[in-house]
């Protein structure tokens, strides 16, 4: 990297506009922290939801999955049932360079709680809001808090540009503007 993780990020965020809107500072004063970590970014969750339901006996299938499954929901704190999950996404929208990786991990704060959080890595040239999964591993209803922190991006800067980045594999996740479900 060059910079020290954080001065990287920060370089990378105004330049390049690779996380927008970004914080340049850990914000925690009653809060699930967000913003510029040691090295990497902590994201937040917007306040839509997409929450699992399985009132129509549906089978859970990646390759047809029945948006019916799912109820949409707006709000300020989600509740996400018993041994259930969500789909969410961040408030932050994402342009990966072409010579970085991302490994996104659910933070501390809700794994401490059972409360998984699921994000696939942001590979070269992805660009998008993040779609979330966040599983609520416990027998109780788990909360989830809209516009603080829920994950934490850290970023993997290669020697030498990727051969086929996303964006010219034409990824089907490319520049997601709301949650996504799963697609072939």
């Amino acid at each position: 990297m060059g910079l020290k993780p954080d001065h990287w990020i920060r370089k990378m965020a105004l330049e390049q506009r690779m996380i927008e809107p970004f914080a340049d500072s850990q914000v925690r004063d009653g809060v699930i922290s967000y913003g510029v970590s040691s090295y990497g970014y902590d994201i937040r969750v917007a306040d839509e939801f997409k929450i699992f339901t399985n009132v129509y006996s549906a089978v859970v299938d990646p390759k047809h999955f029945d948006p019916k499954s799912m109820v949409d929901y707006k709000g300020q704190v989600c509740v996400i049932p018993p041994n259930s999950f969500a789909l969410a996404r961040t408030i932050e929208y994402f342009r990966i360079p072409r010579q970085v990786l991302t490994i996104c991990l659910g933070k501390s704060t809700y794994a401490r709680c059972g409360i998984i959080v699921n994000v696939t890595p942001f590979e070269p040239e992805w660009e998008g809001y993040v779609t979330l999964e966040i599983s609520n591993t416990t027998p109780l209803p788990a909360r989830i808090y809209a516009n603080e922190g829920i994950a934490q991006v850290l970023f993997f800067e290669a020697d030498e540009v990727c051969t086929t980045s996303y964006a010219d594999k034409k990824g089907k996740y490319q520049k997601q503007e709301s949650i996504v479900l799963p697609k072939l």
